[in-house]
């Protein structure tokens, strides 16, 4: 099976069910279904073959759910990008993968125009919603859609590559996680398992379909032929909540940052969403306190605690029934899957001692775009000498029953708001900016987006303010990944080998924001 199938099939089983509602826009599966085939079948026509690479540039809504299949129905290997990515990281991203095609919308086209300007392998570019005159050689959505359906012959196998998933390294580049439809299709017949998810099923989504959270509620939906309500963003809450009360909404997919703003809602009674069947959380743990008091507020949802990461999808879930005795724990691995903890020489650790996690199963990854060096560290020896596991980079323990908790990062990677950030991408572009002679990013706590950033500058005297600094941020980053906090330094403390020690900036941000 290919990932495109999900859909293919819930248009053969349930042809007029509802299978999205975006906006004012309702539409059923075989909607979707043939939509994608004609968006598929431009795509064809303009040139994109198996295994080319096309950038899907957009928004949460109707368009964008339509580019995911149809780009899948070409043959071609899908690339979501956040909507709020600068010029520079979409070049870079289309100079990376080579991508053959950008599928964008119209408030977008002039960050796309930029980033096109640097990156010549990209000979399609299909735009949604643009009511201004396009740039020669664009393709309105809306006139790829009018096109033939018909597809050339069987788009491919389950080993080819479905996905290049975008995400935070260490050197300041974005890596491209390489997902097969193998890859894909494990995970979410892994999570459907768990979830016991039922084509009865209306879920709703606020995240991002450039983050793997949010992309996987597209396709999950599409698997089981469950209906999901895609809005773009947790901004007006109150608007949200109202929906999925007029939608008898089942499931809730959350991030800490989400569960943080539900709590602080005054008005919000316990039992008041009494159709939501299950929540699920991941990007990174519940405070426990916040885990009861989501229980208290959703009484009728069964709450599922889970870690993932994008080189596998999902890691491990905490079956509901062990919140009680284990809410800080982040639970077992998924279905079919295997994770445990080892030490430096990769030797399985007894419970209670520390170690790094590591992922065995159908859903790892098969390496980072071009990146052998990096591919490599991730990807070692298994137990079977034609297997290769994920290390994850994250530091583990279990308990005597198995059950997995998070300690900390190896590296020096953030989460914040369900989002990987690397310091040194954001360090480059502060350093971008004038009379900056030194920065450094660290992470700290916070209660509404799990770690915020917060950016320590040496300055020229006297010649920049925080605010210069946020500004400059703002027309270089994704939001996500702009600082939340600014500190001036007259110097930064160093370690004896010279180098910036960011333990010591990072303890006392950490404490101060206790």
């Amino acid at each position: 099976m290919r990932v495109e199938d999900f859909l293919i099939e819930s248009a053969t089983v349930w042809p007029d069910k509802v299978a999205l509602i975006a906006g004012n826009q309702r539409l059923t599966f075989r909607d979707i279904d043939r939509a994608s085939n004609r968006l598929a079948a431009s795509l064809r026509r303009e040139g994109v073959v198996r295994g080319d690479r096309v950038v899907v540039f957009m928004d949460n809504g109707a368009e964008a759910v339509i580019a995911i299949f149809g780009v899948l129905k070409a043959g071609a290997v899908l690339s979501p990008i956040n909507p709020s990515t600068q010029a520079d990281k979409l070049a870079y991203v289309l100079n990376n993968c080579g991508a053959r095609a950008l599928i964008t919308i119209g408030r977008l086209a002039p960050v796309a125009r930029a980033a096109l300007a640097r990156a010549s392998s990209v000979k399609m570019v299909v735009a949604a919603n643009a009511s201004a005159e396009l740039p020669d050689g664009w393709i309105r959505f809306e006139d790829a859609l009018a096109a033939d359906a018909a597809l050339p012959g069987p788009a491919g196998i389950t080993l080819d590559l479905a996905m290049l998933i975008y995400t935070s390294g260490s050197t300041g580049f974005a890596k491209g996680v390489m997902m097969t439809h193998q890859n894909v299709v494990a995970a979410a017949t892994s999570i459907t398992t768990y979830l016991e998810a039922r084509d009865d099923d209306i879920v709703l989504s606020v995240l991002p379909l450039s983050f793997d959270y949010g992309l996987y509620q597209v396709l999950m939906a599409a698997k089981v032929g469950a209906t999901l309500v895609l809005e773009k963003s947790f901004a007006f809450p109150q608007a949200i909540l109202q929906k999925i009360r007029a939608e008898k909404v089942t499931g809730f997919p959350i991030v800490p940052t989400i569960a943080a703003m539900l709590l602080q809602m005054k008005d919000l009674e316990p039992g008041s969403l009494p159709t939501l069947r299950y929540i699920t959380n991941t990007a990174a743990a519940l405070p426990v306190d916040h885990i009861r008091r989501l229980q208290a507020l959703f009484p009728s949802a069964r709450l599922y605690s889970m870690y993932g990461l994008t080189e596998c999808k999902r890691c491990t879930y905490l079956p509901p029934d062990e919140l009680a005795r284990r809410p800080d724990s982040v639970g077992i691995a998924i279905p079919g899957t295997e994770a445990y903890v080892v030490d430096q020489t990769g030797a399985r650790l007894a419970p209670g001692e520390v170690g790094e996690l590591v992922i065995r199963g159908p859903h790892v990854m098969k390496g980072y775009w071009e990146n052998p060096e990096a591919t490599a560290k991730a990807l070692r020896p298994g137990p079977y000498e034609w297997e290769k596991v994920l290390y994850t980079g994250d530091l583990f323990r279990t308990d005597e029953d198995g059950f997995l908790y998070f300690v900390g990062r190896k590296d020096d990677i953030i989460k914040t708001r369900g989002e990987k950030v690397s310091p040194k991408e954001v360090e480059n572009v502060l350093h971008g900016l004038s009379g900056v002679r030194e920065a450094v990013v660290v992470g700290i706590a916070d209660p509404l987006l799990g770690s915020a950033i917060k950016a320590f500058v040496v300055a020229d005297p006297g010649l920049l303010t925080a605010q210069d600094v946020l500004r400059h941020c703002a027309r270089h980053l994704e939001d996500f990944m702009m600082p939340k906090f600014v500190e001036f330094r007259d110097a930064l403390p160093r370690s004896d080998n010279g180098k910036v020690d960011r333990r010591a900036l990072a303890q006392p941000a950490l404490e101060a924001a206790e």
